[in-house]
């Protein structure tokens, strides 16, 4: 999937077709954190056996929703790109349920998690919002670029500095967020303001779903960036 040229009624229909089988939409969500799992795995975690996983891998990759690496024997499936998983975001969105019916749900999930592998929920949408009011965030025809000005607040908040000017060379996307229904940062920018979250131990990665955690150390730090969640 691209943004080159917009989806006729013929591949809208194939790709909602894709969707349609509960066991398809089981593997697409189990790779919306970013990873690439065997096959075994995605069979398990949409409740199949081999040779039915296998002719749903086949479809969901003859569809261009997944990429495949190969190591050796083994193969590995993964989303074929960010833009499928924004896609797949915004198809989650529950029509008839606003973001309070779901954080009663999941309010970890919708606090925040991983949108394929940038920062979402309500910190995400925190994140966006404010660094976009104090103009360390600024969106242009190439998308989204981060700002000097934003650099030195992150230096400031103990970023390393390789981290930080690197930053300044990527470009994000808005990404509309399935739970807050607003934009939070995504592409290459996302991705790397989510990496060097995690590895500050801002954030932490939960076990049990796509949930991140914030540390005690990371809400501290990012109050003092102007995120705040309410």
């Amino acid at each position: 999937m691209n943004d080159a040229a917009p989806l006729n009624r013929y591949q809208l229909a194939e790709l909602g077709s894709l969707l349609a089988e509960p066991a398809r939409a089981a593997m697409l969500l189990a790779l919306m954190d970013g990873s690439a799992r065997p096959a075994g795995e995605l069979a398990q975690a949409a409740g199949v056996g081999a040779a039915t996983a296998s002719a749903h891998l086949k479809r969901l990759l003859d569809g261009g929703l997944l990429g495949v690496r190969v190591q050796g024997r083994h193969r590995y499936y993964r989303l074929a790109d960010d833009d499928v998983a924004a896609w797949l975001e915004t198809m989650a969105l529950p029509r008839a349920a606003g973001p309070l019916r779901i954080a009663a749900t999941d309010p970890a999930l919708c606090r925040a998690r991983t949108c394929y592998r940038h920062l979402a929920g309500q910190l995400g949408v925190a994140l966006c919002e404010a660094w976009l009011e104090r103009g360390w965030l600024q969106s242009r025809g190439d998308g989204l670029r981060l700002q000097p000005s934003a650099v030195d607040a992150l230096l400031r908040a103990s970023w390393p500095l390789s981290a930080t000017e690197r930053l300044l060379r990527l470009r994000g996307r808005t990404c509309l967020d399935w739970t807050e229904r607003r934009l939070h940062i995504g592409g290459a920018l996302g991705v790397a303001l989510t990496d060097a979250m995690l590895d500050a131990d801002w954030l932490r990665r939960s076990r049990d779903s796509r949930a991140l955690l914030p540390s005690v150390v990371g809400l501290r730090q990012l109050t003092g960036l102007g995120v705040c969640l309410k």
